[in-house]
């Protein structure tokens, strides 16, 4: 990561390294968008609050089930994934994928990604 890498292009590097990744976005803890990089006809601030409710709830369910500290929340769908994952103490990365990606490549690069931008955040 250089010096003067920013959230936008952590997030631009992401998706451009994992085709299958179709959109990304870092939010607060607290459900506030901070950067992203989503298809125009997303709602970036219903995302954001989605995204705070997912972690919140995974980390509640993994504590009361004795799983420990919360890696990641995982969504499957029909037509794709969502991950989301804690991105150091005050951010969160939510990304959306197909249902053709190699899922061991996107954890190795979306905990990679996680760490920049605990750096940043």
């Amino acid at each position: 990561m250089s010096n003067d890498e920013t959230l936008d292009d952590i997030l631009k590097n992401l998706l451009a390294s994992i085709p299958e990744v179709q959109a990304a976005a870092i939010v607060s803890v607290e459900g506030l968008p901070i950067a992203s990089a989503l298809p125009s006809n997303a709602d970036e601030t219903r995302i954001a609050a989605m995204t705070a409710a997912i972690l919140s709830l995974g980390e509640r369910a993994a504590q009361e089930l004795g799983k420990g500290t919360l890696e990641m929340v995982f969504v499957r769908g029909v037509n794709g994934y969502i991950i989301t994952m804690s991105a150091g103490p005050n951010s969160v990365l939510t990304i959306s994928t197909t249902k053709d990606i190699k899922l061991g490549l996107v954890f190795l690069d979306t905990q990679r990604t996680c760490a920049k931008i605990s750096k940043l955040v």
